[in-house]
């Protein structure tokens, strides 16, 4: 415990006997004010300056609950990263709680000759008092099943949760949600930001606000609209979840913030130290490698302080499995690129109290030689967009694609280095078309985000099964299910950790809109009422059968050594081996994987891609007979009639059995 006392923030508000001790980081500013508050009235205080760049006060007589914020003064010469300027209240960057959520307001951006003060609409952080503990083992191991969910969407019109509380962290504490999650054999459920975030400044003119919180300002504090009970709401829902054998994992976002470019507001780091927060190119413009208008130096101290600040915060405080980090590139960026031994990533590999938690990359930004994926550390899994295009090109009906998916069945080993995959494993993602989309609509739409459908990725390899958006074909029905249903199977029986997002069990769609960052609205929020429970139901049977296949939850890397039995076989329909001439055929749309466990039994995935039925036949050993998993009937001689378009499953058993 002593240790963990002891990583404690030097930053941000500390309840200590008799006050609150505050403390704040900046190399430029020349007078900082630490500005506490009461209603509308402010009452200033000049801090210190302790030497290296850290000013700092104590206030006797302060209590937890107090509200604050901070103004610094300096040089303003924007073209030089110096934005000081007093008229702007700043939430302090260790601020854990707010007040209230940011919104958007044209005053935040105003310049400095044109002194307007914005304390009355900035959110004030609160003076909080937090216990930290030590951490326990996380729940989540590589392999398992990871569920994507964005907070507010998630619950909005959940009918069994109460009005007040749908669309919070809370709400995931509700046993109907829990019962959800273990129906479908969740590991960890992956919750999309939720520090507080601001709309971008183009959303409001639009009618618009950002839906899935990309957009951070205060890296450390939850938004309120969230998590209205502050950090004991996650805590305590992390801690349901977790009897209920759930981890959670944030999705975090370190990479830049809603200070946006140089038009953007002033909110926080910018009116602090710029230079020492931003990365700027040598002529004193912000880089821009993250498509957001800004990207955080996380080679500097201070950024790096913070970031690693940050993670004990969520780990300590809420207790929380591990990290997806956002354009995660940008952690290991350097002067002269990426470098996955660049001083942020190793010290959050390093960190003695963030040893064991989950550590994800999404391993690409915007930037020069921005994709990375497979060049993280051994301790990071990376989410693999290789896997995504090839079950979707190989579903769509591309020629060529066999070889590569069963490269992607078996864990990515032309991707990532060394003995195990570190690959998770997606078809669908919220960045994208939802899993019903890429079946109906060959396009995008996303024409309701205002910007004449330019917006949002156009290469989506996605197909509408011959009429584009909704129908009531019913042969055109059937095809878009079957190819939820093979896409699904697929994808469960990968290996490596594989990741389903929140309603895609359920057939949600978004209309087609592949960006719908900005719809915080019936488009993003999932409708409980309609969704389809039989493929909720397949879903449910493919989880659990992939729990109760050892073979396919390991990670490590297969090599098809013969023994009794190679750990993998690859067999075409016929039960022969597949060799090189078959590999070969681009037409190729047959292929079957037979898993050797540990027990001595197999495991075999047949797929049929093709729009024809096909008997699939699996060699017979003496004494063993082959059984779909599904309970359909079979001659226990390895011969197997799949529908065309389908993905069918089989394990061995012993003929007395």
């Amino acid at each position: 415990m002593q240790d963990i006392e002891a990583a404690r923030p030097r930053f941000g508000a500390r309840i200590e006997a008799g006050g609150a001790r505050f403390a704040v980081r900046s190399g430029a500013a020349e007078r900082l004010w630490l500005c506490l508050f009461e209603g509308y009235d402010e009452t200033r205080i000049e801090m210190q300056r302790d030497g290296e760049g850290v000013f700092s006060v104590f206030v006797p007589g302060l209590r937890e609950g107090a509200l604050y914020g901070l103004r610094a003064d300096g040089d303003y010469a924007p073209k030089r990263g110096l934005w000081f300027d007093p008229a702007k209240l700043l939430v302090d960057p260790y601020a854990v709680e707010l007040d209230y959520p940011f919104r958007y307001n044209a005053l935040m951006a105003a310049e400095r000759w044109q002194q307007q003060d914005i304390a009355s609409i900035i959110p004030k952080a609160k003076v909080t008092r937090t216990v930290w503990t030590a951490p326990k083992p996380p729940l989540f191991k590589p392999g398992g099943l990871i569920y994507e969910v964005n907070v507010r969407a998630f619950t909005r019109l959940h009918p069994d949760v109460p009005e007040e509380r749908r669309g919070t962290i809370g709400a995931l504490a509700h046993p109907a949600v829990i019962a959800h999650l273990r129906k479908l054999g969740v590991s960890a459920v992956e919750l999309m930001p939720v520090t507080a975030a601001i709309d971008e400044r183009h959303l409001k003119p639009l009618g618009l606000s950002n839906a899935w919180g990309y957009n951070p300002v205060a890296l450390m504090a939850l938004d309120p609209s969230l998590a209205p009970g502050g950090v004991a709401e996650l805590r305590e829902t992390v801690a349901a979840l977790r009897e209920a054998g759930i981890g959670v994992i944030l999705d975090l976002v370190f990479n830049h913030t809603g200070e946006s470019d140089e038009q953007g507001p002033t909110l926080s780091l910018r009116g602090l130290d710029a230079n020492a927060c931003y990365r700027h190119d040598a002529e004193g413009r912000l880089v821009n490698d993250t498509g957001t208008g800004n990207t955080l130096d996380c080679g500097h101290p201070f950024v790096r302080d913070l970031v690693l600040d940050a993670l004990r915060h969520f780990t300590l405080a809420c207790g929380v499995d591990g990290f997806r980090f956002d354009l995660a590139t940008v952690l290991g960026r350097t002067g002269t690129g990426f470098d996955a031994r660049a001083k942020m990533l190793q010290a959050i590999e390093s960190d003695p109290l963030l040893a064991e938690r989950v550590l994800i990359a999404e391993p690409w930004d915007v930037g020069p030689d921005g994709y990375q994926l497979g060049k993280f550390g051994d301790r990071w899994l990376e989410w693999n967009d290789r896997c995504r295009d090839d079950i979707r090109r190989f579903w769509r009906g591309d020629a060529g694609c066999v070889g590569a998916l069963a490269t992607r069945l078996a864990g990515s080993s032309d991707v990532f280095a060394g003995e195990r995959t570190r690959s998770v494993n997606f078809v669908a993602a919220h960045d994208g078309m939802t899993l019903a989309d890429l079946v109906a609509y060959e396009s995008k739409h996303n024409e309701a985000n205002g910007e004449d459908n330019r917006d949002g990725h156009d290469g989506n390899l996605s197909w509408n099964n011959g009429v584009e958006g909704p129908s009531d074909d019913g042969k055109v029905l059937d095809r878009r299910a079957g190819d939820m249903r093979a896409m699904l199977a697929t994808l469960f029986a990968s290996r490596g950790t594989i990741m389903l997002t929140a309603g895609d069990e359920f057939g949600r769609s978004q209309r087609g809109n592949n960006n719908a960052y900005a719809q915080d609205n019936a488009v993003t929020w999932l409708d409980w009422e309609k969704r389809d429970r039989a493929l909720e139901d397949v879903v449910a049977a493919l989880s659990a059968m992939r729990r109760g296949v050892p073979a396919l939850l390991e990670t490590a890397f297969l090599n098809g050594e013969a023994g009794d039995w190679p750990d993998v076989a690859w067999l075409a329909e016929n039960g022969e081996p597949m060799d090189a001439g078959r590999w070969e055929e681009r037409q190729r749309r047959r292929l079957s994987m037979v898993l050797a466990g540990a027990d001595g039994g197999r495991f075999a995935s047949m797929i049929n891609g093709d729009r024809r039925a096909t008997t699939f036949s699996l060699p017979v050993r003496d004494g063993l007979r082959w059984e779909a998993v599904s309970g359909r009937a079979g001659d226990g001689e390895g011969h197997f009639l799949l529908a065309g378009r389908t993905v069918a499953f089989a394990v061995e058993r012993r003929t007395n059995d």
